[in-house]
């Protein structure tokens, strides 16, 4: 009986008996390619140096990303509320689909405070969790009317008291709507980014807000937060960041390239 010995990696070998085949494989360039994109390298960057490599990636985004914008349709600070309320574990183009007959059947808070639940609810299913928002956006168009005469009010103070509004809502309002920089929204996007980026090494959003808040000027906390949302929907992605075409590459500690 013929024998064959193949030598295999780990000072391993296999035998194979009689007239058995054995066919080597070797793996293909994508294959490792692959390998790397699940595994990417993590370079530190040291504590004293992040301030100065959250500027250099602030300013290479604002480069591409000159127009960065909240990509909610609105006219006015009550439209932007109500779809940054909507917005909530939906997409921002689905919201945008379902907002233009909102807007046009709840023009003022008092026409939200007097809204038929059952009419909401139909016009609002598409965004999920229909029931919760119409709840919140009634009760908010209540407060409204009650609390600020029907007006969205310009003060983080005041925008957190709102049924439906929490920080990072009163964050987007504020930057979007007021042009006041109060703080910077930390959502899905910009959480991922951030930590992925090493600008900040904490998950939870409140904490990860303060490590930016002082990372960048004031004045450009509204749009640190739209460049990193748009390279997040376009470049940055969750599963499969795509580092080849990344302008960050060459700096980004999780770079694959």
């Amino acid at each position: 009986m013929r024998k064959t010995i193949v030598k295999l990696a780990g000072k391993k070998v296999l035998r194979v008996d009689g007239d058995a085949r054995v066919r080597i494989v070797r793996p293909r360039k994508t294959d490792r390619l692959k390998k790397l994109a699940r595994k990417p390298r993590s370079r530190s960057i040291a504590k004293a140096q992040i301030p100065a490599h959250a500027r250099e990636l602030y300013a290479r985004l604002r480069a591409v990303y000159p127009n960065a914008h909240v990509e909610l349709d609105y006219t006015t600070p009550l439209e932007l509320l109500i779809a940054t309320i909507l917005s909530a574990q939906c997409t921002d183009k689905r919201v945008n689909m379902v907002t233009p007959l909102v807007f046009r059947t709840f023009p003022t808070a008092q026409s939200l405070a007097d809204a038929d639940p059952a009419v909401m609810e139909e016009m609002i299913k598409s965004t999920g969790f229909f029931r919760n928002k119409t709840k919140s956006l009634i009760a908010l168009g209540k407060a409204l009317v009650e609390r600020h005469n029907g007006q969205v009010p310009d003060s983080m103070a005041e925008l957190v008291k709102l049924p439906g509004v929490g920080r990072k809502t009163a964050n987007v309002i504020l930057g979007n709507a007021f042009n006041k920089n109060e703080g910077v929204v930390v959502d899905t996007h910009v959480g991922r980014l951030a930590v992925r980026l090493g600008l900040t090494r904490q998950t939870d959003p409140v904490k990860a807000e303060q490590d930016l808040m002082a990372l960048v000027d004031q004045g450009d906390w509204t749009m640190l937060a739209h460049v990193l949302i748009f390279h997040g929907r376009r470049v940055c992605f969750a599963r499969s960041p795509q580092c080849a075409i990344c302008t960050l590459a060459e700096i980004c500690p999780s770079s694959t390239v």
